[in-house]
């Protein structure tokens, strides 16, 4: 089939009934018209839709030499410098159709079967390893253009390094049984962005201290299997006036607990199992983390334009831009954001071939971009938010607007060059970009992307190459 349309997508979603409980109830009817997930669903579908847009069908889509029907480029495997920067206008076109608010678009898991299919060669020959699965995994994507979640958190019961489960039924998901049609998963993993929003769901274990050999596994399976079940936090959609809530009633995209109830994963959907050093070798080894960070870097660089773009206007709205404090605020988003475009392009210049053949980005780079990130992002919505002042507090709703009080909002609300109801709408989108139940969710969303802010210094400390510089202090001292 190749690359699908909107249409298609929901189509398909609604055809598998996954078991998603949201506010105490199990979701019964069709997904893209529950009020909590019909806003992100019709988003995502506008993507798939772009890959059928006859002007941009050439950057959005590629063929492989024996398939007659296209598929979207964020499966493609780069073989040279040109392929990274056509991975990278793809995501760029879908990331400016959401403004770089939805970390979970479908290129992000493309991006993510496609390095894990380049690297299932670190699993020839080992133990309980199943390296064509994954490969089998990525041409089955490719041909249904499938849409992914992933799930590799374990419930935070206890965080300290030396901690052991011993509880009497699990919680993290485990294995706990092996028969003749596969493994028996029970237990529960969290943060499945999107979860039951997809036709399958990928888990897959993080490495960690002290790993329990029965969590040592990764698989994908329909996300509507027999004893899965996604439980959803509390919706962050303020409501479906694109007025009152410009991005919340769009780009939510909820984030769930993953239950695994006797969950039968047939042997030809497991990767591997039982195998802690495979598990930690896999996601440490494989150009998981490369391509997964290129992809991540191009949409936060498109989230900051958009920033950008909004602070610009709210300083022309209210008219502050001959304030030094101010042009010093927008320099900032404008310093961080081209330090993100330039650490991007110098992992592209800096690209190699890996030892499986693929042009992998220069990764240091890549890095330090998702170092950066989680420090600036928190201060760009303050800035947006100092730049507001009380402004951002005093909004009223479409509805009033549709009231016999529009005069009095008319004249009392009014920008220098602009009616009251567009200077509301500006106002609006900056509250729910970063005030709204959204907006925070957006901020500790990007805070923890990767991971803890803390591991991540510490792997580039770990990862960067810093004796060369040590040998010149060495030897401008004289020292041995």
């Amino acid at each position: 089939m190749g690359a699908i349309n909107g249409k298609e997508f929901i189509e398909r979603l609604n055809r598998l009934e996954n078991e998603i409980w949201f506010n105490g109830e199990k979701i019964k009817g069709a997904l893209s018209e529950h009020p909590a997930f019909k806003g992100i669903l019709k988003a995502k579908a506008s993507l798939y839709d772009l890959q059928n847009d006859s002007d941009l069908k050439e950057e959005m889509t590629f063929f492989l030499p024996d398939k007659e029907e296209p598929i979207g480029i964020s499966y493609l495997q780069p073989k040279t410098k040109e392929d990274l920067k056509k991975r990278r206008k793809m995501i760029e076109h879908w990331a400016r159709i959401t403004h770089g608010l939805m970390g979970r678009s479908p290129d992000y898991m493309n991006t993510a079967i496609m390095s894990f299919a380049s690297s299932a060669a670190l699993l020839n020959g080992r133990k309980n390893c199943f390296p064509e699965n994954i490969k089998s995994l990525y041409e089955r994507a490719m041909e249904q253009d499938l849409s992914f979640t992933h799930t590799f958190i374990t419930p935070q019961v206890n965080r300290s390094q030396g901690y052991l489960e011993y509880s009497e039924q699990p919680i993290s998901a485990k294995v706990i049984d092996r028969n003749e049609k596969g493994i028996v998963i029970k237990g529960a993993r969290l943060l499945a962005t999107q979860g039951g929003l997809t036709d399958e769901v990928l888990v897959i274990t993080a490495p960690r201290l002290f790993l329990d050999p029965d969590e040592a596994f990764a698989f994908s399976i329909p996300s509507n299997t027999k004893g899965l079940k996604f439980i959803c936090r509390e919706s962050f959609v303020g409501g479906e006036s694109s007025f009152d809530y410009p991005l919340s009633s769009r780009y939510e995209e909820m984030d769930s607990i993953v239950v695994f109830d006797h969950v039968l994963v047939p042997w030809d959907r497991v990767f591997y199992y039982d195998n802690v050093d495979a598990a930690n070798d896999f996601m440490g080894r494989s150009s998981f983390h490369t391509f997964a960070y290129h992809q991540v870097v191009t949409r936060q660089i498109v989230k900051t334009e958009f920033i950008l773009g909004l602070a610009q206007l709210l300083v022309k709205t209210i008219n502050v831009s001959e304030y030094q404090h101010i042009q010093e605020k927008l320099s900032e988003i404008i310093i961080g954001l081209e330090t993100m475009k330039a650490l991007l392009e110098k992992s592209e210049n800096d690209a190699e071939i890996d030892e499986w053949g693929l042009m992998r980005p220069s990764m240091i780079p890549l890095q330090v971009a998702c170092n950066v990130f989680p420090k600036i992002y928190p201060r760009f919505c303050e800035i947006i938010q100092l730049i507001g002042a009380s402004g951002m507090i005093s909004l009223p709703t479409e509805k009033s607007f549709d009231s016999e009080i529009r005069e009095d909002l008319e004249q009392y609300l009014q920008a220098q060059s602009m009616n009251a109801e567009d200077r509301v709408k500006i106002f609006r989108l900056a509250w729910d970009l970063t005030m709204s139940s959204f907006g925070t969710r957006q901020t500790h969303y990007e805070r923890y992307f990767f991971g803890d802010p803390i591991r991540l210094s510490s792997n580039l400390y770990r990862n960067y190459s810093i004796d060369q510089y040590v040998d010149r202090i060495n030897e401008f001292l004289n020292l041995e």
